[in-house]
């Protein structure tokens, strides 16, 4: 095995392209506490949000802008087989992968857009599970990462209750406590309470994992009443019967749309955790990219 390479910094490498591949890809992810296998639903860039923390560089016009269903399950195909036989850890640069992160998490719906905007993406969940149990892995989850904006729409909710039976796991976006915090960081015409109210329903149906990133804008952290209000928010959902199994907090790790934007420190980050703690929500915290352990709070 190689050697680890102290250089190489594998929780800031979330490129959405590997080797030869159009829709899958692998990441060691901090907040998966291994291997996340990435499928990509957005490569035209399209999103409902315009995030200015977001890793994808809409400069670029789109390589792909078409989803091949059938090229899609070759490839998730292949990468799963790699997985599983542990043949991953010697590709570089996942050969640097230390020993504890060397596990399969989750094939993630997560990339270039919202992945519920594609609009195939109940046959994109069909698929994932149907390969899962070709491999005879239930163990491995299907997770969903989204902004909550559409998890309204039939086709979409349809979608969750398969998840619901394959081991799946919705990972929900919540960036804000309040409107104008919320437009200055997502930049969209959504509103905030279309987020809020998606969230409630899909953690009213099954329990669910609250992601959220906080950073410097313009070397300014969120002011407290900001934080306030945030808290606050989590504890309405949880009142009004939302099932959150984890609280997420973390910081940009890569660089970002706008260049305005920089990590949270750390004690800031623990602070904000240390404040949904506080109300009795399991809550997790990562710091940015010199940092990739967890620090846990429960």
């Amino acid at each position: 095995m190689a050697e680890p390479n102290p250089a190489v910094n594998l929780f800031t490498l979330h490129s959405r392209s590997w080797r030869d591949n159009r829709y899958v890809y692998p990441v060691i992810s901090r907040r998966s506490h291994g291997l996340s296998i990435g499928v990509n639903l957005n490569p035209d860039k399209v999103c409902n949000f315009d995030c200015i923390y977001c890793c994808v560089d809409r400069t670029v016009p789109p390589a792909v802008r078409h989803v091949d269903m059938n090229l899609l399950a070759r490839e998730l195909e292949h990468m799963l087989e790699l997985a599983c036989s542990g043949q991953i850890w010697s590709i570089p640069p996942l050969d640097q992968t230390e020993p504890t992160l060397r596990r399969i998490n989750d094939v993630a719906f997560s990339g270039d857009g919202e992945p519920t905007s594609f609009r195939q993406f109940p046959q994109g969940c069909e698929l994932v599970a149907s390969l899962l149990q070709k491999v005879a892995r239930p163990d491995i989850k299907i997770i969903l990462i989204t902004n909550a904006t559409l998890l309204h729409l039939p086709r979409v909710r349809r979608a969750l209750e398969l998840l619901d039976r394959h081991n799946g796991e919705i990972w929900a976006k919540l960036d804000a406590g309040t409107e104008q915090y919320y437009r200055l960081v997502e930049r969209t015409r959504i509103p905030f309470r279309r987020v809020l109210d998606n969230i409630l329903a899909a953690g009213r149906a099954r329990p669910i994992v609250i992601q959220s990133l906080f950073m410097n804008i313009r070397g300014q952290p969120p002011d407290q009443a900001e934080i306030r209000a945030y808290v606050d928010r989590l504890r309405e959902l949880r009142d009004a019967g939302c099932q959150i199994k984890l609280v997420q907090v973390y910081t940009v790790a890569r660089r970002t749309a706008e260049a305005y934007v920089s990590p949270l420190e750390p004690s800031r980050l623990r602070a904000i955790a240390d404040q949904v703690a506080a109300i009795g929500l399991p809550v997790e915290s990562y710091e940015g990219a010199a940092e990739g352990s967890p620090t846990l709070s429960q």
